[in-house]
């Protein structure tokens, strides 16, 4: 296989458990497409990332010519939705509406600016003279801690939906170096990142797949005033013998 095709397949292999998702469990599907919604549109950020941080052959070379590529797109659909329920999923919660009375506590004031602070962040660091994946990072941090201050119950929730992103993140990542050997070495821009790796794996990916997973976990709910609620099982009635 040339390198042209790895990035499309690896990105459309980030379908298969969405897909899988959103087949076996109709409660979470409105999260899951509404959450693919917004973070596909984070794929027409590319050009901020190639070549500085990566360069990776794509269809029709688009991401050469032009900075977008349709895998991108892709990728951060895929991973929006599976990062926003893998929590709830794996704990057995769904998200509910908040009362009004917890609406009107003073803290929620800052709810707009909780929403908005990665962004209000993200924009003047980017142009940094910098590797654009650090200002993405820190971004992450400070809408993951706002959304938090703002809504205590996400911290924990924030930080487990993180590492299990993170855990989910990597075996994606040690399949494509599996799949593609030295494909990590010869599309990354190593020499302009921090230098430390796991395996073959940047830590600066390591990183995103936690920080990505911790701010999305909760963001859903955040923006939506939803809070997540175990699902109590239905009683079973026993059959006399």
């Amino acid at each position: 296989m040339t390198d042209r095709y790895v990035w499309l397949l690896w990105t459309s292999a980030f379908l298969i458990p969405w897909v899988a998702l959103f087949i076996a469990f109709p409660s979470h599907r409105t999260v899951m497409w509404k959450t693919s919604a917004v973070t596909s549109l984070f794929g027409l950020t590319e050009p901020l990332f190639v070549p500085e941080y990566w360069n990776p052959p794509t269809l029709f070379d688009l991401v050469q010519r032009t900075g977008f590529d349709i895998e991108s797109l892709i990728f951060c659909f895929a991973i929006g939705g599976t990062g926003a329920v893998m929590y709830n999923l794996a704990m057995g919660e769904v998200p509910v509406p908040v009362t009004a009375q917890e609406r009107a506590a003073p803290r929620h004031r800052f709810h707009p600016v909780a929403l908005a602070a990665p962004f209000v962040v993200f924009v003047p660091l980017v142009l940094l003279p910098w590797n654009p994946i650090y200002p993405s990072l820190i971004a992450l941090v400070v809408g993951s801690v706002a959304a938090a201050l703002c809504r205590p119950d996400l911290w924990w929730k924030s930080i487990i939906g993180g590492s299990f992103f993170a855990g989910y993140y990597v075996l994606f990542m040690l399949g494509l170096e599996f799949s593609a050997s030295g494909y990590i070495e010869r599309v990354w821009n190593l020499e302009a990142l921090s230098g430390p790796l796991l395996g073959p794996i940047p830590l600066e990916e390591i990183a995103f797949g936690f920080l990505f997973g911790m701010y999305w976990t909760g963001v859903y709910e955040h923006l939506t005033w939803k809070r997540s609620v175990r699902v109590r099982p239905r009683p079973t009635h026993g059959v006399a013998t």
